[in-house]
């Protein structure tokens, strides 16, 4: 089988192709023909030893994947040869055939396309275990986004203005903008050319926003926090920006607010019940069309190299995904 393997540290174009032998299902596993490997901003730093999840050389990036069942480990019942799938790995994706335990895979429902449903589990699943478990987001409520047309942040207003919270988004460009409010955001701010601080303050008619879904972190982190309402949560998602910013905790007492991380991953060990039911959430409501699952770029994985470049120069509306 074609894989994609990082054999050594670096940028995307150290990655390499290789023929690998195809891996049998051990028992209560199943083989997985993958069809779509999606990638994320975090798959960017793996390779560059510069993210939290160190695998050991060699490895493929990409953490979820859909396909088909291509063969059933002994024992595996509720499973048939050549079901439609999706799962999530934490890294590994990028490659002809993934072996999962059973119990960690989920069923794609008719509708929703390889690549729509590879594309789910980060972005989507981060959203709403942020939204949901870790803010509490109410209807009604005022939700700001900062990098809202991204994977991460696109799902975010998605999901946020489909519970019904009053959605603004934030990002770095009128076509990510337009972007932003075709998936719900309700307000925008451009923060290239608007003091994001004073933008959120007059959109909230000095009230403060009640969640911050913040993906980019840096120089943006302080001017947005001192734009929370009385008991906002701030939810710290991911580093889009490039620097991980240093938060003046006095602000946190000054405005009575939280700052909560949203860690998916270790989520999605710690808590899989929830996981599962989380999942299952997200791809009922794709395949409905409440969410839009927005796919910016399907690219073939022998191009691995313009599939990396559109999510580090910050040119991706939604998922890259690759084909396979």
């Amino acid at each position: 089988m074609k894989a994609l393997l990082c054999e050594r540290h670096g940028p995307a174009e150290t990655l390499v192709i290789r023929d690998l032998p195809m891996p049998p299902p051990g028992p209560g596993e199943i083989a997985i023909a993958v069809k779509a490997a999606a990638l994320n901003f975090f798959d960017t730093l793996i390779i560059e030893n510069r993210y939290q999840t160190k695998p050991e050389l060699p490895f493929s990036p990409s953490a979820e994947c859909a396909g088909t069942v291509a063969a059933l480990g002994e024992g595996v019942t509720g499973w048939r040869i050549g079901e439609r799938v999706a799962a999530w790995l934490g890294y590994g994706a990028a490659r002809e055939r993934i072996v999962i335990a059973a119990d960690e895979a989920v069923r794609v429902p008719d509708g929703l396309s390889d690549a729509q449903a590879a594309g789910l589990f980060v972005t989507y699943g981060t959203a709403l275990h942020g939204l949901i478990q870790r803010a509490g987001l109410k209807q009604g409520e005022t939700l700001a986004v900062l990098g809202a047309a991204g994977g991460a942040g696109l799902a975010a207003v998605e999901i946020g203005a489909l519970i019904g919270g009053h959605v603004i988004a934030c990002a770095s460009s009128a076509d990510k903008l337009a972007l932003a409010r075709e998936h719900g955001a309700q307000e925008v701010i451009d923060y290239t050319v608007e003091d994001i601080r004073a933008g959120l303050r007059v959109l909230t008619e000095g009230r403060g926003v009640d969640v911050l879904y913040d993906t980019v972190g840096g120089d943006l982190a302080e001017p947005a926090l001192r734009s929370m309402a009385w008991e906002g949560r701030y939810l710290v998602v991911g580093f889009a920006g490039g620097a991980i910013p240093k938060i003046p905790l006095n602000l946190l007492l000054l405005k009575g607010c939280d700052l909560r991380g949203v860690f998916w991953g270790d989520f999605v060990r710690r808590d899989p019940a929830a996981q599962r039911a989380n999942m299952e959430r997200l791809l009922d409501w794709a395949a409905g069309g409440h969410i839009r699952a927005h796919v910016h770029a399907e690219i073939p994985l022998e191009r691995w190299v313009e599939a990396y470049a559109l999510i580090g120069d910050r040119k991706a509306k939604g998922k890259v995904v690759l084909t396979l």
